[in-house]
């Protein structure tokens, strides 16, 4: 394979809409490295993916290891955690201790304590839907269900849902913004916004503290001195954001692979206790990341490319969940499927601290949807899809259905 058998533009709309098909080339050969205004090397495959993110002390999470100071300083200022170390971006021992103070909130015992509430949340929603006697998957199920969780979590009262919601999509659109161009004004206002309104609401818990996450993040600042002030409020925003996206791409892009095959929600139907096969093919088939970052901070060969110190490496978590050495026809929505490994929510120290919790919403969401309305089909099952202008975080605009 050569370089001019790959196309890869994350800022072509074409491209977002559908990438699966420009991956197979990537899926044939070693890893390419491309010109994406900097080298950037393109790691699809499972194994060369499963490497890369199980090798922290190879690959860093930390952009600011191999970027450039002045670009480094550019992508700080245009992004909500303004340079401040969150999970995702940092690599141990900050991310050990990041990790860990958050870790007891998303225990399996915390997760199973939370069900009941979650099908609290959604029996409230679908009843506005039976009521209206039409459903947009997106707006009425799939947008407010999991920033409304992750908002009870921080002490979020329910009158900011909406606006949080509103604030972290204009938030996630803003990665389609090509490099070196201006943000619109609307991401900065959202990210002032809700930066704004966590730092007042670090203040009230400071004064009067709660049973909140906020709460317990806050007196870890200042009884162990474990986080700065600007750790605290980006850990704060970080949660806010991954917290809702994921979940919210989870269900939308769930149901509509259901939704294009009819067999497969038919089969549902008829097969509730198939929920968790479901589930983890939802996120193999159309994921609701497509991928991360990781820069090499030495010379590495990987999967047989030799990828020089500084380059930067696009992990394509959806290209790997569907590569045909790992997973059987690949290209196939299969509720059934015996389960394999996906990297949906990544691998390794990085791996999603809020996976078993979003694997809880989609699948009662999605359990509770069929269930309700055993009729619901797609409105316009040839409908083409439009997404959010992100890359990275792939996720759908709307999903009219019906209810029939």
């Amino acid at each position: 394979m050569t370089t001019d058998q790959v196309y890869f533009n994350p800022w072509d709309p074409e491209f977002r809409a559908n990438p699966y098909p420009y991956y197979a080339p990537l899926l044939a050969g070693p890893p390419p490295v491309i010109n994406l205004m900097t080298k950037i090397a393109l790691v699809a495959r499972y194994c060369d993916v499963t490497e890369v993110l199980r090798d922290s002390a190879r690959f860093s999470a930390d952009r600011g290891k191999i970027i450039p100071a002045p670009q480094m300083e550019q992508m700080r200022n245009r992004g909500p955690f303004k340079g401040a170390p969150t999970m995702l971006t940092s690599d141990p021992p900050v991310h050990t201790r990041l990790r860990r103070l958050v870790s007891r909130d998303f225990t399996p015992k915390r997760i199973r304590e939370m069900e009941p509430r979650i099908r609290e949340i959604t029996a409230q929603l679908l009843d506005v839907t039976q009521s209206k006697g039409e459903l947009d998957v997106m707006s009425d199920l799939a947008n407010p269900l999991p920033v409304m969780v992750i908002a009870e979590m921080l002490g979020v009262p329910p009158e900011r849902h909406e606006t949080f919601k509103r604030e972290s999509d204009m938030i996630v659109s803003s990665d389609n913004t090509t490099p070196g161009s201006l943000l619109p004004a609307s991401s900065h206002e959202a990210v002032d916004s809700m930066r704004d309104y966590f730092s007042e609401q670090i203040e009230k818990r400071r004064r009067n503290p709660g049973s909140d996450l906020i709460s317990a993040l806050v007196t870890a600042h200042d009884e162990a001195e474990s986080l700065s002030a600007d750790e605290l409020l980006a850990f704060v925003v970080l949660l806010l954001l991954a917290g809702n996206e994921t979940t919210t791409n989870l269900i939308g892009n769930g149901m509509l692979a259901l939704g294009r095959n009819l067999d497969q929600l038919v089969l549902l139907e008829r097969s509730p206790e198939l929920m968790p096969r479901a589930i983890e093919e939802m996120l193999r088939y159309d994921g609701p990341v497509q991928a991360t970052f990781r820069g090499a901070l030495e010379n590495v060969n990987l999967g047989g490319t030799e990828i020089e110190a500084g380059t930067g490496c696009f992990v394509i978590l959806a290209a790997a969940n569907h590569d045909p050495a790992q997973f059987t026809r690949p290209e196939k929505f299969d509720i059934a499927r015996e389960p394999k490994d996906n990297v949906a929510f990544g691998e390794g120290i990085h791996s999603c601290i809020g996976a078993p919790l979003a694997r809880l919403e989609g699948a009662i969401a999605v359990g509770e949807l069929l269930r309700r309305f055993p009729r619901v089909r797609m409105k316009d099952p040839d409908m083409k899809p439009s997404y959010k202008g992100s890359f990275f975080l792939r996720g759908l605009v709307t999903l009219p259905m019906t209810l029939q």
